[in-house]
């Protein structure tokens, strides 16, 4: 099957960069655009500068949906990515570029008449390996917290098969590595915990996995973990939840942040301790990190959030 605008697909590598344009991916950038993609080795290879270029939006996970809305003759498609809300650029979801060699045409509309399919597990590492046959040789390299994967039967020598877009067998994951997505709720303290796993990955703008990562990305990784679909970006994020009065966040909301006259630009996530302090993905130190809030973020502090 052909991807086709109007359609859905699905990534089917473990990591998909979402790209401002085409023509704005630079050399360094090849790691990220191949199959199967190698997020790592392209985090890993750029500077500090080049790791907060304006040519990447985000980033989409193994098995994550896309509505195809354009195909141009070298290899790219023009997608919305639906599992990531951002009303302000787009009802559908995030809008962006993929490479179509990194996507799989959406399987027909299941039959009814064929009963739910199975819950689909959640991975919970911060990354793990999918292999072609249990503990056998490495099939799909880096797939990354937060990332679901539909089951394929029960567990065989501490190994689960799941089906992954574009392949016709199983591959098998560490059973260890991954869980169910909750029946309930998550607590904020199950998120901030999640979240906490992060710590010292480097800051990429646009990021969404444990090799890199950004400060929106932060926040909808560990709420996507337990199935809760937070919108990708910090703006967004503030307008669908519930402003608290100061002095009163808890660990687990969220601090937003906005410069005078401006819209917000920063979030972290609120940590225990005496004084506002929170756990956030910082520009700056170019990493994750758990820090009291310094003099110029209280400044432009405009308020907590609680999901």
């Amino acid at each position: 099957m052909e991807l086709e605008p109007g359609r859905e697909a699905l990534v089917r590598v473990a990591v998909a960069t979402l790209w401002t344009d085409p023509a704005a991916t630079r050399p360094v950038d090849r790691p990220a655009l191949a199959v199967p993609s190698d997020t790592d080795g392209w985090i890993t290879g750029m500077d500090a500068a080049q790791r907060v270029g304006d040519c990447v939006l985000s980033q989409l996970l193994l098995g994550e949906r896309v509505l195809v809305t354009a195909v141009l003759p070298g290899g790219w498609a023009e997608v919305v990515a639906v599992e990531q809300a951002a009303p302000r650029r787009d009802p559908r979801g995030y809008p962006g570029w993929l490479p179509t060699a990194q996507l799989a045409p959406a399987p027909a509309t299941r039959d009814r008449r064929a009963g739910d399919p199975p819950a689909p597990l959640v991975v919970d590492a911060v990354s793990t390996d999918l292999r072609a046959a249990p503990g056998g040789p490495v099939a799909l390299p880096g797939v990354v917290l937060g990332t679901r994967l539909p089951p394929l039967g029960p567990a065989v020598g501490g190994w689960r098969p799941v089906r992954v877009p574009g392949r016709p067998d199983p591959l098998w994951v560490p059973e260890v590595d991954v869980a169910g997505l909750p029946a309930v709720a998550p607590s904020a303290d199950d998120v901030l915990a999640v979240a906490a796993r992060l710590r010292d990955v480097a800051y990429v703008w646009g990021g969404l996995s444990g090799h890199g990562i950004d400060c929106s990305g932060l926040v909808h990784l560990a709420w996507r973990r337990f199935g809760v679909p937070l919108p990708r970006d910090a703006d967004d994020q503030a307008a669908v939840t519930t402003p608290v009065p100061a002095g009163e966040e808890r660990p687990g909301d969220l601090y937003f942040f906005a410069r005078p006259g401006r819209g917000i630009h920063h979030v972290g996530l609120v940590t225990a301790g005496s004084g506002p302090r929170m756990l956030h993905a910082c520009y700056r130190q170019q990493r994750v990190l758990a820090e009291p809030l310094p003099p110029d973020r209280v400044a432009t502090l405009v308020g907590a959030h609680r999901v």
